[in-house]
């Protein structure tokens, strides 16, 4: 099954639910501020679409961030510290489709692509 993780109040969250919803797609969401962030994806994550992709570096939780703690991520390892920190911090959402492929943030077309490989 598709898993959507995220934060129910987030815009772009709410968006990519109400598309799945729309489209009939079948998927569980996992909230990072009830559930936390799942520490054992977080290198599958990472392996699928990077550090660089998965902090959102322009999110207010970034920017609230000293300097210090920012200059600090710099790689995978100094990113998941920081995930795990502040699942805010995370770009959201992070999907992981029927076929274990990852995605991140959300984008009709690329969702209606996403849904067509998963349900083949």
């Amino acid at each position: 099954m598709t898993t959507l993780y995220g934060i129910p109040n987030c815009d772009t969250v709410k968006k990519a639910r109400t598309w799945l919803t729309e489209q009939g797609v079948d998927y569980t969401f996992h909230d990072f501020k009830k559930q936390g962030v799942p520490a054992e994806l977080l290198s599958g994550w990472l392996a699928a679409v990077g550090w660089q992709t998965l902090v959102n570096r322009k999110g207010t939780t970034w920017r609230k961030l000293d300097e210090a703690t920012r200059l600090t991520v710099a790689d995978d390892a100094t990113a998941t510290a920081l995930m795990l920190a502040h699942p805010s911090v995370i770009k959201r959402p992070v999907v992981v489709w029927n076929d274990g492929q990852i995605s991140v943030g959300f984008d009709a077309p690329m969702f209606a692509k996403r849904t067509e490989i998963s349900t083949k």
